[in-house]
């Protein structure tokens, strides 16, 4: 099977390149720019390549993964607008004139926000007055409505933070601090539950998407189906990294306190809230369970 991966070069992209061909699919990679070593004998395309190549270049596509777009980080109203609205409607048209038979288009839980009940889909998205947030809702909706008028389907997934080896950000750091041995004040974070999904799971669960009939024009919550507190995540991964875990008891109520004093509700709240997925759905209609633990991915991603 023949696939288009957009953000081919980022972390998940990386990774799903390599599980998918590994998996005998034939991949065509989009990237920004070919300075990653895997485009150096012009496997990859630029966006702007692969704009201007028709169903006679590019023939028996089945499917394509939209990777691509700004989803964990606050990004300016623009450049917002640009990596998930803008980015979303140009892959779109080109797909439906390439005949795709689906569009596997890769969008965040960050739409929710933090609550202590699961979420499900009737859970209604309430986290968009981000300018991120909102641009990610935003082609969801393009993506729905653009394959409306043709035989071409969708599925949207909307994931947690994604983390294995390679991974950088905010789980990166906190991997690094823990394996230092500092005492971080997140023992008493342990009442909340956090939704994660590594990538290893991930990829596997995209595989499932691209040809499973009962994904057609579907909408998934993912994760590993093992939600963690703040304090488990913390213990996990000095686990993994075969040190002591270090962290000291500072109850949630206090961090709480401090971040409306200091103006930073929304990164305590990001701390010691709970955002945990339901995935009920994904397993039944897919008939899929996540084949790896979270200790498997939590130890790839201490490399």
């Amino acid at each position: 099977m023949k696939v288009i991966i957009t953000g081919a070069a980022g972390f998940i992209g990386e990774h799903l390149r390599k599980f998918l061909s590994d998996n005998n699919f034939e991949i065509i990679p989009i990237v920004r720019n070919k300075a990653i070593p895997d485009c150096q004998d012009n496997k990859c395309l630029t966006y702007e390549e692969f704009y201007q190549l028709d169903k006679n270049d590019l023939p028996d596509v089945e499917a394509v993964i939209h990777l691509a777009g700004a989803a964990h980080k606050a990004f300016s109203d623009e450049d917002a607008k640009q990596a998930n609205e803008t980015l979303t409607q140009s892959i779109v048209s080109k797909s439906k004139s390439l005949g795709v038979k689906r569009f596997v288009f890769i969008s965040s839980v960050g739409l929710y926000q933090e609550q202590p009940g699961k979420i499900d889909l009737k859970t209604t998205p309430t986290n968009t007055k981000k300018n991120t947030n909102y641009y990610k809702l935003e082609a969801e909706s393009i993506v729905k409505n653009g394959f409306s008028d043709c035989s071409t389907d969708y599925v949207i997934l909307r994931l947690p933070l994604v983390y294995g080896e390679g991974v950088k950000a905010n789980f990166a750091a906190l991997m690094n601090l823990v394996g230092k041995g500092l005492p971080l004040p997140f023992r008493g974070i342990n009442s909340n539950k956090r939704s994660l999904i590594s990538v290893y799971n991930l990829v596997d669960l995209i595989k499932v998407c691209i040809g499973h009939p009962k994904a057609s024009n579907q909408v998934f919550l993912a994760s590993d189906d093992h939600d963690l507190s703040t304090a488990e995540m913390i213990a996990l991964m000095a686990k993994v990294q075969g040190k002591k875990n270090c962290s000291i008891y500072i109850p949630a109520l206090l961090f709480k306190m401090f971040g409306k004093v200091l103006g930073k509700k929304d990164m305590v709240d990001r701390l010691t809230g709970s955002l945990h997925v339901d995935i009920t759905h994904t397993k039944h209609t897919l008939e899929w369970q996540p084949p790896y633990s979270v200790e498997h991915g939590f130890r790839l991603a201490a490399k």
